[in-house]
Parts: C-alpha cells; structure tokens; sequence
C-alpha cells in the first residue's frame, strides 16, 4: 500500500549563482568588516584620519558620523557583518548539491531585494543629501548589487517570484544576460556619481 505525500518539490540553485553568492557575499562581507574596523578607530579616536578619507566628498569617516550610518542604532555595517554570510553559506550549500522549499526561496530573495533596496536609499542619501561617498561603503554595494540581479532573475526564471505569464520567457531568457542588468546598475551610480560631483573631481588631482 503506497502512502501519498504532499510535499512540494525542492528547488536546487545553478552552479552560477552558487559562485555568485559565494563571492558577492564575501565582497560583501570585506567591505564591511573594513567599514566595522574603521568606525572602531573612530569610536577610540575622533580626531582619527581613515584610510578611506580620500577627499571631503570621497569619505568614510562624513558619511558613518550621520544618521543615515546607524538606520537601527548601531553601525550599518555590523548588519553587513551578520547579512552577508547568509548569501555564503547557501552558495556553498548549493555546490554542495542542497536543494530548497520554494517558500525559502521567496523569502531569500525577498531578503535580498531588501539588501538591494537598502543600497540604492545609501547611494541617494550619500550623493543628496550628505554629500559624500563612502569609499568601503561602495565596496560593499559591489558585492550585493549583481547578487540581487542574479538571485532575482534566477528566481523570476523558476516561478518563485510570481511574473505576469507574458513575462515568463523574457525572464528565462534575461537570466542568462543578468551581467548586463548588473552593469546597467554600476552605470547608472556611476554617471550619477559623476554628474554630482562634477565641479569636485578636479580637487583629486
């Protein structure tokens, strides 16, 4: 007598977004330990110069001294420290040949449009309202933001994240070209970036 289950089938990730992950992660997680470290040297020393101090707009030390630094009370970058491993461990569990419930999936890329999402409100806060970039603060955009582009269409490919059904092929087929969302992404900060301060990069040299 065969007995009849009503578990859903698991979903397993693609080698490509295993490495992703893997390296996004750990791009990610270096930025913010540098960023942790540095705002340590300030906390024992005010009058402290960083080694990401390049300018007055090209500063750590302008942007983590703000509000906008310590969005929950404590430094932005202890979240880094603790969100960044998450992306890590399931890239290895990937490779590792680990498959997932669709609803972990929903609520992993959920978690990593979040991360996305926190990024692009930084870079406009930085750029509008205190006006200055954070040097290893951009370190870590570097490692979320072609996570997220990877992880989301992977996820919009799978009908984890629900798409109109007139969508569903332009997905499957843009996962494939993610790199190119990734660097529509670092173009748009970077043009951004240079037209705010257009007057202020002679001041490098």
């Amino acid at each position: 007598m065969s007995v009849e289950t009503s578990q859903k089938p698991l979903i397993g990730g693609t080698m490509s977004l295993a490495w992703m992950l893997i390296t996004g992660g750990i791009v990610g997680w270096i930025g913010a330990l540098a960023l942790t470290i540095e705002r340590l040297n300030v906390a024992a020393n005010p009058d402290a110069v960083l080694s990401c101090d390049v300018s007055p707009f090209i500063s750590c030390k302008s942007v983590m001294l703000t509000e906008q630094a310590a969005l929950l009370g404590f430094p932005n970058s202890l979240i880094g420290l603790t969100t960044f491993v998450v992306p890590i461990l399931i890239g290895f569990a990937i490779l590792a040949g680990a498959k997932f419930a669709k609803w972990f999936w929903l609520l992993f890329t959920l978690g990593m449009t979040g991360g996305f999402t926190f990024v692009v409100w930084l870079f406009s806060q930085s750029l509008f309202v205190i006006g200055a970039l954070c040097p290893y603060c951009m370190v870590a955009w570097t490692g979320m933001i072609p996570m997220f582009w990877k992880q989301f269409l992977f996820s919009a490919r799978e009908g984890i994240v629900p798409v109109p059904l007139k969508t569903v092929g332009f997905f499957v087929a843009a996962y494939d070209w993610h790199w190119l969302f990734t660097f529509g992404t670092f173009g748009s900060i970077i043009a951004t970036t240079v037209w705010r301060f257009w007057e202020l990069w002679p001041s490098l040299f």
